[in-house]
């Protein structure tokens, strides 16, 4: 990951983001300690998920497989309200 001071992030800002697009992440420091981080779109989605289904979601759980989940529900009765 290439890092780009912030002054020098903001005089060449076509060029971080082109990077961050062919290349991968960029880091941008502030007084020589990291404090960002741009992305291509395509690596933003990839990473939060953006676009898909619950399906695709529910399929790349880590506890996709795993037969110690206890999913059994609580079948305690309500409580009861006061109105």
């Amino acid at each position: 990951m290439r890092t780009w001071p912030i002054q020098q992030a903001k005089t060449h800002l076509s060029q971080l983001v082109r990077d961050s697009q062919r290349l991968g992440p960029q880091a941008i420091t502030w007084h020589g300690r990291e404090v960002a981080v741009v992305l291509s779109r395509d690596e933003y989605e990839r990473l939060t998920g953006a676009g898909q289904s619950l399906v695709e979601f529910m399929q790349r759980s880590p506890l996709l497989g795993c037969d110690d989940v206890d999913l059994t529900r609580d079948t305690s009765p309500t409580r009861e309200v006061a109105l």
